[in-house]
Parts: structure tokens; sequence; C-alpha cells
């Protein structure tokens, strides 16, 4: 029988208006699916999106409106809802809201529950491009943050308006990873993990630089996969235009010197390192301090090695648990079981890149999985399943070996 994440726990669910209202029915399914007891408050504007029978149904409890609700606040029902709560999250969380919040206003049931909650409060914004980017927006939230509040999101991409842009709603399942977070849940719980991802650039001038194909969607799937089982993630990223996963520390390098500079001086505290990033295996010698004009009908490059990253990080004394990845082209786990030997890596994933064959760049990958004495076939699919089930082994293997070495 699964293990509840959120078994016992007792999060207030506040929805205020927006069209991303509809997510939160789905929010109070994860969450009661996970254990949690569920109680929802919405705003005036938010009825006017969902009904609140939706999510009286959903979270098995009444749906409380009204500052001045008869039937509770004859016995001050708000501070005994604000008292009972482990967690305030507002999901959505409008501009409104938000702006409300930071001023500590208490002129509507949910900003009073607010002020009166002695417990976490998280708000996951939800708006128009505009508006989130506007001044006064972030200085609210700034502000919210600086009183230890929680603010999870937004994503960026296409908006009911038709607008693109940040300002998106978190999506339910990221919401409840990060809800489950809060008190440890998952295989890798507390688990400090770096994370290498994306591509390098070396460059050859001021303009130029050789590069590669990585666009670090595996990376950044991983990332957010390791942080839903429970990690505590660092991740340090070569140049890619994706956004940061909520929860996830992230350290942005461009060169294979910055990663291996990045990454060294944290390898010795994490408990699992993984090395996803296409680190240029070569840079070249001496770049040119000006733009290389095109006078010449040949020009010579002369390359010389990089650092290998997961190898220093492998040997180093007491290393963490290290899975390296692999990009081959042909003999797929005869060059990749070779990669791990030579490397003395934990675990290494490997795939086919190249042709029709994906990987980089491509949305979806499939992967081999090898360690010592085992192996397994992670079949194609979508690069964020591929990243859960990939965690999934990482943490079997990880306890595995940490049970072996546990002297008790």
């Amino acid at each position: 029988m699964p293990v509840l994440r959120l078994a016992g726990r007792r999060i207030l669910l506040g929805v205020t208006g927006g069209i991303a209202a509809y997510k939160a029915a789905e929010l109070t399914r994860l969450l009661r699916r996970e254990g949690a007891e569920v109680r929802v408050v919405m705003t005036a504007a938010a009825r006017e999106f969902v009904a609140p029978l939706t999510f009286q149904a959903l979270s098995g409890n009444p749906v409380r409106s009204d500052l001045f609700d008869p039937a509770h606040e004859a016995a001050m029902g708000h501070i005994e809802l604000a008292r009972w709560a482990e967690l305030v999250l507002i999901a959505p969380a409008s501009a409104d809201v938000i702006a409300r919040l930071a001023a500590g206003l208490a002129d509507d049931l949910l900003t009073t529950l607010c002020l009166a909650a002695d417990c976490p409060l998280a708000v996951a914004p939800a708006m128009n491009q505009a508006m989130w980017r506007h001044a006064a927006t972030q200085d609210n939230v700034a502000r919210l943050a600086a009183r230890d509040a929680m603010v999870w999101g937004p994503a960026e991409g296409a908006q009911a308006c038709g607008d693109v842009g940040p300002g998106r709603l978190l999506e339910p399942a990221e919401l409840l990873a990060q809800t489950c977070a809060l008190w440890g849940g998952g295989p890798l719980a507390g688990v400090p993990v770096l994370l290498t991802a994306g591509p390098t650039r070396e460059p050859i001038d001021p303009v130029r630089f050789v590069g590669n194909r990585s666009s670090g969607k595996m990376g950044f799937a991983l990332a957010a996969a390791l942080r839903d089982a429970g990690a505590a993630v660092t991740l340090v990223s070569g140049p890619v235009a994706l956004p940061t996963p909520p929860g996830v520390t992230r350290v942005d390098v461009e060169t294979a010197a910055d990663m291996h500079a990045a990454v060294m001086a944290r390898a010795r505290d994490c408990a699992i390192f993984v090395g996803c990033a296409a680190v240029a295996d070569y840079r070249p010698a001496a770049p040119a301090p000006g733009k290389i004009k095109k006078t010449e009908a040949r020009l010579a490059l002369e390359l010389v090695r990089n650092p290998d990253v997961l190898a220093e990080v492998a040997a180093l004394d007491g290393a963490p648990y290290t899975v390296g990845f692999a990009a081959e082209t042909e003999r797929l786990i005869e060059l990749a079981e070779a990669k791990r030997r030579a490397k003395r890596l934990d675990m290494i994933a490997a795939n086919l890149v190249g042709g029709s064959q994906g990987g980089f760049e491509a949305d979806d990958n499939a992967l081999t999985v090898l360690w010592e004495g085992g192996s397994a076939t992670l079949e194609r699919a979508p690069k964020p399943r591929l990243a859960r089930a990939l965690t999934e082994l990482i943490a079997r293997r990880f306890r595995a070996r940490a049970a072996t070495e546990d002297p008790r």
C-alpha cells in the first residue's frame, strides 16, 4: 500500500478570482489523495469562476466564503479555522489578494485568516503577464517573501487572454510536490542533490563559441523529479532557455571551466551528484580578443581538453553517489559501460543520439541505465515521465548503497 505523503496534514486552501481557479479543484483532489484534510476558503471573485459546491464535493468539507457568516462567527469561527491550519496555501493568488496581503489588510475572510494564522503561508500567483511584471506586484511579492511567505511560481507560457509570458499558475502536480516537500515526503526526503544540466559554451572570440545541441530539457525535468522525491536540489546549468523548477536552487554558468568550479565548490556537500550536462570535452586554446574576420579561405582552431567534472567528483574521498550520462551514436551499452567503469561511476544513464533517434533538443527520450551488477531499460517517454522513472532508480540504488555502508 503506498505511503500517503500528507497523511493527517491540515491544509487551508484559499481560492481567489481568476480563470486559473479551475485548477484549484484538481489541486484539492491531489491533496486529499495524499491524505491531507483540506478546507477551502473562496473569495467572492473566485465564486464567479467555480461553484463552491465543486470544492465541497472534492474536499469533503463545507466551503467558507463570508467573514460575517452567522453560522460560524458566533463562536469566532475564523479564528478557529486559522488555528486549525498547518499550512495556508492560496492557489491561485490574484494580484489583488497579493496586494492586500502585502498591505496587511483584513477585509474579507481569507485575508483575515492569513493575519490570524500562526502557520506557514504559501501563495501561488496567477495573473496576466503584464500584471505580474508590474513594479507594484513585484514590490508586493517581495514584501511577502521578506515576511517568510513562500511564493510558488508563477510559470511561463500561453495565457487565457492570448498573451505569452510569466503569470501562469503552477500545475496542480507541481503545487502538490511543493506542499509535500514542506514535510519531507518522498524517497529522497532531505537528501542534498547536486545536478548539472544543459550545454557549455567555449569562446572562440567575443562573438562565436564551440557548443553542442543540448537543450537542458532532460536535466531540468530531472531536477523537478528529484525535488518531487523530497531532495534538496541544486542545479548548475549551462546556457538554456528554461525556467527554474520551483523549489530548486539554480546556479548559472557558461563554460566548462565555470561548471567545473561551481560543481567542485559544492560537491562535498551533496549526497548524490548527477552529471546530466553536456560538458564540452575541448575548448579553444587561445580565444581571440576581438572578432575573427572572414579573410582566409581556411582557418585552423587548436583545441585543448577541458577538466572532466564527472570523473573528478567520482574520485573525491567520500564521493557522493555519482550518476553520469552517456550520449552515443553507436554501441550504446558497450561504450556506456566502459565510461562507467573508467570514471568509477555508481550509475550511468545512456541514450542514442543523432538522426531519428532523438535525445538532444527532443521532448522525449529513452534510456538504458547501468550499474554494477544490474541494468534497466526505460522506454521512450516524455522527458518529465522519464525523469521520474530515473529518479526512482536513483533513489532505490542510493538507499541500497547506504544500507551496505551503514556501520550498524
